[in-house]
């Protein structure tokens, strides 16, 4: 079988290059990193050369080339359902998708006015109308799964669903967003996963800065 070749941007930046990357480490799929960097003020025009949307993450599987996180991870766990990508149980498993298709095309409050900065030092910001009504709905999500699930993760062991949410826990986290025991606790799970240590070191190392992310 051909290697699987995963596309990033920037790890201190790429939410979206985060979620493929961190389903596919922490679940132990083998795979080869190519980072193309976000460092031309107008886009790097090497995405362009690999990406048929301009935009990672892609991942190439020989002559198929696969984008948009959420397909990405769908396509991996069809070829390598070993790995167990979604949850076991068949309404978790359903319950996961809906959530990370949720997190995939909401929250656009949260993300437009929050970029994902792996660097940034912890501060509030003034946030504009519609972030607090994002946080809110995800605290629900969290503290109902938690709930059912008895945790650490959002279905008890690490799923896609959680490395969906990545993205959310460094938001929340660094614009210091919530302050509840159960998001506070499984973020904190989140970050101690061996995957995430492994993207924020990395990314703490990275010497590119996107002058519009740094809020």
């Amino acid at each position: 079988m051909a290697d699987l070749v995963l596309y990033i941007g920037n790890k201190n930046y790429s939410s979206w290059s985060f979620r493929s990357w961190l389903a596919m480490d922490a679940r132990g799929i083998p795979f080869q990193e190519h980072l193309i960097p976000f460092d031309f003020p107008a886009g790097n025009p090497k995405l362009k050369e690999v990406s048929p949307t301009g935009r990672v993450p892609l991942l190439q599987h020989g002559a198929l080339k696969i984008w948009e996180s959420l397909s990405i991870i769908q396509y991996l766990a069809e070829i390598h359902p070993e790995a167990g990508m979604w949850p076991c149980n068949v309404t978790d498993r359903a319950i996961a998708r809906s959530i990370s298709m949720e997190m995939a095309s909401g929250f656009r409050a949260l993300r437009n006015a929050c970029p994902m900065n792996i660097r940034r030092r912890p501060g509030r910001i003034d946030l504009p109308d519609g972030v607090m009504d994002d946080v809110a709905r995800i605290r629900a999500l969290w503290h109902g799964l938690l709930a059912k699930s008895g945790g650490p993760f959002l279905f008890g062991d690490f799923s896609a669903a959680d490395a969906m949410f990545a993205p959310v826990v460094n938001r929340f986290s660094i614009y210091e967003l919530v302050d509840d025991s159960d998001s506070l606790r499984y973020m904190q799970t989140m970050q101690a996963h061996p995957s995430w240590i492994k993207w924020r070191d990395a990314a703490l190392q990275e010497s590119w800065v996107v002058p519009e992310d740094e809020v």
